[in-house]
């Protein structure tokens, strides 16, 4: 079975994470999305809401998996039986990241791949913070976000 994991913050999940969710979907047995915990990092939705919100909006899709992890992703990677890291890249600026990113992973596990996924077009640009930035301000999210969750973004704003 060939599974991947699809690693980030998605605080909260975009159309451009969804994206590649799906397209991850289509290419793997099974994808797990694994929420990074970050202690350094306030988010402005907490892990367990992550993952809630990353669950509602792929219960579509069968072989996805959702979760949450702390540390190392190689080790979280041999924890889980998972063979590819997939990475999603927007700009060249996010190449020259992950490309270090995935040369660091296969230093601490030879066994490991890191498979980047170029966005689609229509999402180059969107960020998780472009997006919290254009919700707090009161800008329309509704070509940002999948609708699902919409209402979730909105409310936590107004706390």
């Amino acid at each position: 079975m060939r599974i991947a994991v699809y690693p980030g913050s998605f605080d909260p999940i975009t159309k451009g994470h969804l994206d590649i969710i799906e397209r991850s979907a289509k290419v793997f047995d099974k994808l797990i999305v694994a929420v990074l915990i970050n202690p350094d990092k306030k988010g402005l939705f907490n892990i367990e809401e992550r993952v809630e919100l990353i669950e509602k909006v792929t219960n579509h899709l069968d072989n996805i998996e959702v979760d949450s992890f702390n540390g190392l992703l190689v080790n979280y990677m041999v924890e889980n039986k998972a063979q590819v890291i997939i990475k999603g890249l927007r700009a060249v600026s996010d190449f020259e990241y992950e490309f270090q990113m995935a040369l660091v992973n296969k230093k601490l596990n030879q066994d490991i791949e890191t498979l980047c996924m170029m966005t689609s077009a229509k999402y180059a640009y969107l960020s998780s913070s472009s997006l919290k930035q254009v919700a707090m301000f009161g800008g329309c999210i509704n070509d940002l976000v999948p609708e699902e969750i919409i209402d979730d973004i909105k409310m936590k704003l107004k706390k």
